[in-house]
């Protein structure tokens, strides 16, 4: 396997709570994810998925341990960094589809340029971008419409384009489906398989084992660790971190 790999976490730990009331949420997690892969991240209630997530997504930083983001180590970086590094390197889709209301489907497309701090594109490319994703997800005929002219599906449509947007080198989506009935559901899921098949790497957090279904490799956690890693629906051992080749440039 060639692939690079987008994702290493080093013995990723995440402590809340001081003394006796200490919770690991996550413990010594070692997690390698390539180019290219669909993963669903699965796990009950208090099982760590959402924390993986939110470290994933550098919403939060680990208590201990490394975390590489395509061969960036982004573990210790400060707020604005991983601000940085969010709106350049990760897209985010999420259960609500955090779009804003009084704001069209292509200005809510094009927000995450507007705080592109490389930017150097014009405004009028940025705009032709924001409408090449937006017609790529079957919305071509929807620019103008605001959120509360679409239905359930159209929205998230309109948020996954936004993810695209900055053509990042991972695609974090955390509960797609959970405000969609199950036609928008699956045409939701239909859309994030078929980028994953032109070439996209994603994590998707679900509680549904129908819904992690979609992905081709299913990682549950169980109380802060790896419970089980499962690849094409055969039990497949996490590797550990001697074994992965190239772990970080």
């Amino acid at each position: 396997m060639n692939e690079r790999i987008i994702i290493q976490t080093e013995e990723l730990t995440k402590v809340y709570g001081v003394n006796e009331y200490q919770v690991r949420a996550l413990d010594r997690v070692n997690l390698t994810i390539r180019e290219n892969e669909f993963v669903a991240v699965m796990g009950p209630s208090g099982s760590g998925k959402s924390t993986l997530m939110n470290i994933l997504g550098c919403l939060d930083r680990p208590t201990s341990g490394k975390y590489f983001l395509a061969g960036e180590d982004v573990s210790e970086l400060n707020k604005t960094q991983l601000a940085h590094i969010r709106n350049q390197r990760i897209g985010f889709v999420f259960q609500s589809f955090n779009l804003l209301a009084q704001t069209s489907a292509l200005e809510n497309v094009m927000l995450p340029m507007l705080y592109n701090r490389n930017g150097k594109i014009s405004d009028e490319a940025q705009k032709q971008k924001a409408i090449q994703v937006l017609t790529a997800v079957g919305l071509g005929d929807r620019l103008e419409h605001k959120p509360h002219e679409l239905s359930g599906g159209q929205a998230q449509r309109v948020a996954i384009a936004r993810a695209l947007v900055n053509d990042p080198v991972l695609i974090l989506a955390d509960e797609p489906t959970g405000n969609l009935d199950s036609h928008s559901s699956a045409e939701i899921l239909g859309l994030l398989r078929e980028l994953h098949h032109q070439g996209r790497t994603i994590v998707l957090v679900t509680h549904d084992d129908e819904i992690a279904a979609y992905a081709q490799r299913v990682v549950r956690f169980r109380d802060g660790h790896i419970e089980s890693d499962q690849l094409n629906g055969h039990a497949k051992q996490p590797a550990r971190l001697e074994e992965v080749p190239d772990a970080h440039p």
